[in-house]
């Protein structure tokens, strides 16, 4: 074989070796982010809104918790959670007045408080992020004003507007917000819930409904011409607003994105004609005065947050919950947020994918999920969950925490079957409740993510109760220091004395049938719905499965068609009133369309519930839930089921990450050390290029035999025509 050859092959061979010398051949991002200070994160469903007062979902709230700046926020790492200032320069405290507008004292009585007022200062200062919408010329008017839709030719996006401009945060920008809640086109999730309470909400929101009707299609609807009479500029940095009657629960809403700044002129900017038809508006740009601020929104491919250069003043925390120090989370104290500059959310719509990535380092964090939980989690001889090998070999740490949410099997109370208050439907329902394995359902379903639920309020809540303090005792016992569940020989005695024996009426002989409405379908719902038959089964009653639509299946609850049901609860906020008001009796699902689908009316409960609701925790307030949730569990509207239990896995590099499941900016309090991040992803994904250079050898060797034949004949050829040649020049 020709020399020639051989080096070619050598060239090839040492080619491929130089190319996967320090580079990394399935990076999904830019080579030159690798060792930036960027967290890179996922996101799976497409939000749909970015307006503060649209916005109501989880997958929205992780982006514009973020952008957002509302007067309040939840310490990050204190618990149970507590409310501190955000752009507010403290807590506000309410004051309490009578009908004629008079001030009463702190420990007035619910029934003479017609009014509370909560005065909320701002911190001077604040400014929000660079946005066209407060760009000005040099004689100080908006540069974008009057726009046409002939000067919005060419323009697509926000950023080709080129000038951008900032100013400060004032209250009016606050009450604006408030206003907006009742804009007739924009249909706040809250709107009935707070013109219930905000004075004067529910009259703005019909004087804007005219206003809108008298304006053609799609003009801007101008909110200062109309006043708010609970919601008022007191100062510059002062605002006031007016909720009737006590209502301490107000100040949680003062850290949700509902209330929010939102600037009259970012208003008018979005509003201007032509803007809507390319989709420029608020809910798909937002502007706020927060920590990050969006910079790239495509969610069919990737979202960026990027750091807010305005963004002042915010420090990390200096005290914690007990174990933060212990687990190093408190050695930024003091240190200016946020950390890190940008934060990339690539969408992943399958979970494998989504899990290889963080695998291979280019997730900081994730999520577990039932097909990969064998492979990240394991469980000890004593039942704890620890990380597998596989998991800890490369620096991954797992958290866990319980969701301040509640999931449970509810009856109707209504029900001629299984409602009822007599001491027969109570034990039927109290049988049934021990029947149902919850710890097996929880092994089963969830991986063990869950803890079984002794009434209706979730840890981390104030009234919740732990240990032999927090039990149900009508279906737990305490044994050797932990719940144990009833036998099923005492559900079996219960349905005996509540007239069914066997599970047959002990008058009729006939069986004992229940319906159970749900609105899950698929594989997964049918192996966990064949399980509830059998829970039941175990003290002879036969369970009924009538699986339909979520719509009929809302249909039958509102009309008290179902004898049981499934249903869950997120906290809105971190109160046991946002909890035990699912069974408050006017709030029935049949009589008013409310959220106590049982339609469970206990005198006494609902008594307490309105005493209750009014107060601030205290030993005061603990004993009446103590009893409210004594008479739950006596009385038995739900099947007391589970609360669910989040497991995360983070990398070695992510520092600061504490699960916080009330508040909504988060990311300004992790620090990433990106040069172990790309040192780690460097030796996690070198390829392996051997077995190619291996297969391209024997390729280029397997093409030798055929280069020498062809060789060969070149040769024989040449030295043939020149013989021909030869001999026709010897010819006379």
């Amino acid at each position: 074989m020709p020399t020639r050859s051989y080096c070619l092959i050598a060239l090839l061979a040492a080619w491929l070796l130089a190319g996967c010398g320090d580079g990394v051949w399935n990076n999904p991002y830019r080579g030159g982010d690798a060792g930036a200070n960027i967290l890179y994160s996922a996101f799976a469903e497409r939000p749909k809104h970015f307006d503060p007062v649209q916005a109501y979902s989880e997958n929205e709230y992780a982006f514009i918790g973020n952008i957002y700046q509302p007067p309040l926020q939840y310490h990050y790492l204190k618990r149970p959670y507590e409310l501190i200032p955000y752009a507010a320069s403290d807590m506000p405290k309410p004051l309490y007045l009578d009908a004629q507008g008079n001030a009463l004292p702190e420990d007035a009585p619910a029934d003479r408080v017609a009014f509370s007022e909560y005065v909320i200062r701002i911190r001077p200062g604040i400014r929000y992020q660079p946005h066209p919408a407060f760009a000005v010329d040099a004689a100080g008017k908006p540069v974008y004003a009057d726009l046409t839709r002939e000067r919005l030719r060419g323009v697509h996006t926000i950023s080709d507007f080129r000038q951008q401009g900032t100013r400060e945060l004032v209250a009016a920008d606050y009450v604006h917000q408030i206003k907006r809640l009742a804009h007739p086109r924009l249909h706040s999730p809250i709107l009935g819930l707070m013109a219930d309470y905000i004075v004067g909400l529910k009259e703005l929101a019909a004087t804007l409904q005219k206003a809108a009707k008298a304006l053609p299609s799609g003009a801007f609807v101008d909110l200062a011409p109309h006043a708010l009479e609970g919601a008022r500029v007191v100062d510059r940095y002062t605002y006031a607003v007016r909720v009737k009657g006590k209502y301490p629960q107000f100040l949680y809403w003062l850290a949700m994105p509902f209330f929010s700044p939102v600037p009259p002129e970012v208003e008018r900017f979005y509003g201007q004609p032509g803007m809507a038809e390319k989709n420029i508006t608020l809910d798909w740009f937002p502007v706020g005065t927060g920590p990050y601020m969006l910079t790239v929104n495509n969610p069919n491919r990737q979202m960026v947050l990027e750091r807010n250069p305005h963004y002042q003043g915010a420090v990390y925390p200096a005290e914690g919950a007990p174990d933060d120090a212990e687990a190093g989370r408190l050695k930024d104290a003091g240190n200016a947020l946020p950390f890190i500059d940008k934060v990339v959310f690539s969408l992943e719509k399958e979970q494998i994918p989504y899990w290889n990535k963080f695998l291979q380092g280019y997730f900081d964090t994730s999520g577990i999920s039932s097909d990969t939980f064998d492979q990240a989690v394991q469980f000890s001889g004593q039942g704890d969950v620890t990380l597998s090998e596989e998991m800890q070999a490369r620096g991954i740490r797992l958290q866990t925490s319980t969701a301040t949410s509640v999931f449970y099997m509810g009856f109707n109370l209504l029900d001629p079957a299984v409602g009822g208050y007599t001491e027969q439907a109570r034990k039927l329902r109290q049988a049934i409740t021990i029947a149902i394995d919850q710890e097996e359902y929880i092994s089963i379903f969830r991986n063990g993510r869950g803890l079984p639920a002794h009434g209706p309020i979730p840890p981390g809540i104030f009234g919740y109760r732990e240990g032999a303090d927090g039990i149900n005792p009508h279906v737990y016992d305490w044994v050797e220091g932990k719940p144990r569940r009833k036998s099923i020989e005492a559900a079996k005695q219960l349905l005996t004395e509540a007239g069914f024996p066997n599970g047959r009426d002990a008058k009729s002989g006939q069986p004992l049938l229940i319906n159970l409405d749900t609105s899950q379908t698929g594989p997964a719902a049918k192996a966990m719905l064949d399980w509830y038959v059998k829970q039941f089964d175990k003290i002879g009653v036969q369970l009924v499965v009538r699986a339909t639509d979520y719509n009929r299946f809302q249909d039958k609850l509102r009309n008290g068609s179902v004898q049981m049901y499934f249903l869950g609860w997120n906290a809105d906020y971190p109160d046991p009133e946002n909890f035990m008001f699912l069974l408050h009796g006017p709030q029935s699902k049949v009589k008013i369309a409310g959220e106590n689908a049982s339609n469970y009316a206990n005198p006494e409960y609902d008594k307490l519930f309105d005493q209750m609701k009014h107060m601030p925790n205290s030993p005061e307030r603990q004993v009446i839930v103590d009893r409210m949730v004594d008479i739950l569990r006596a009385d038995v509207p739900w099947v007391w089921s589970w609360f669910p239990k989040d497991y995360t896995l983070r990398h070695g590099w992510l520092y600061n990450s504490k699960p916080n499941k009330m508040a909504h900016n988060t990311l300004q309090y992790l620090r990433i050390d990106a040069a172990r991040r790309a040192e780690l992803r460097h030796a996690w994904n070198r390829p392996n290029v051997w077995p190619v250079i291996l297969i391209l050898l024997i390729v280029a060797l397997s093409f030798i035999p055929a280069i020498q034949a062809f060789r060969r004949r070149e040769r024989a050829t040449a030295t043939q025509a020149h013989a021909t040649h030869v001999a026709a020049e010897a010819k006379p």
